[in-house]
C-alpha cells in the first residue's frame, strides 16, 4: 500500500481512481463531503438498489465509489473501530474488485471529529498488505 497526501479537490481526480467517504446507515448524506458525493454520483438510490446491509458498520460498493457506513444516523459520530470494520470491509472488496487506485478526503476528521494521525495509522493497518494506492485529498 501506498498512501499519499495532496492538497488538491477530490472531484479532480480522474486516472482510474475509486472514490471513499463515510455515511450513515440512514443515508441522509446532508452535510459534509456526501452531500456533493451524492449530487456528483447519485449514490442514495444506488446504494438502496443494492440490496446490501447497511447497518454499522459496513462498506457497500455503488460503481467507482466506496460508501464507508461508520454510525447509525448522521447526527452521531463514528468510533475508531467502526472505522476500521468499515475499512477492513472496503478492503475487501478492493481485492474482490482488483482495485488499485482509490481518492478520499481525510475520512471521518471533518464533522465525524475523529483525529487524522489515528486514522491514517489505522488506514496503514488494514491496507498494509495490498498493492493499492491511496490518495488523501487535503481542501484546506
Amino acid at each position: 500500500m501506498v498512501l499519499t497526501e495532496q492538497h488538491r479537490d477530490l472531484f479532480t481526480v480522474g486516472g482510474g481512481y475509486h472514490f471513499a467517504h463515510c455515511i450513515a446507515s440512514d443515508l441522509r448524506m446532508g452535510a459534509g463531503i456526501a452531500v456533493p458525493m451524492q449530487k456528483k454520483f447519485g449514490l442514495r438510490g444506488k446504494i438502496k438498489a443494492s440490496g446490501q446491509s447497511l447497518h454499522s458498520p459496513a462498506c457497500v460498493l455503488t460503481g467507482t465509489v466506496f460508501n464507508l457506513i461508520t454510525k447509525r444516523v448522521s447526527r452521531g459520530k463514528p468510533t475508531y473501530d467502526s472505522l476500521r470494520v468499515a475499512l477492513e470491509k472496503m478492503q475487501a472488496l478492493v481485492e474482490e474488485h482488483d482495485v488499485k487506485k482509490v481518492a478520499m478526503p481525510k475520512i471521518g476528521c471533518g464533522l465525524d471529529r475523529l483525529q487524522w494521525p489515528r486514522v491514517r495509522e489505522i488506514i496503514g493497518e488494514v491496507f498494509a498488505d495490498t498493492d493499492v494506492e491511496i490518495l488523501v485529498c487535503v481542501w484546506r
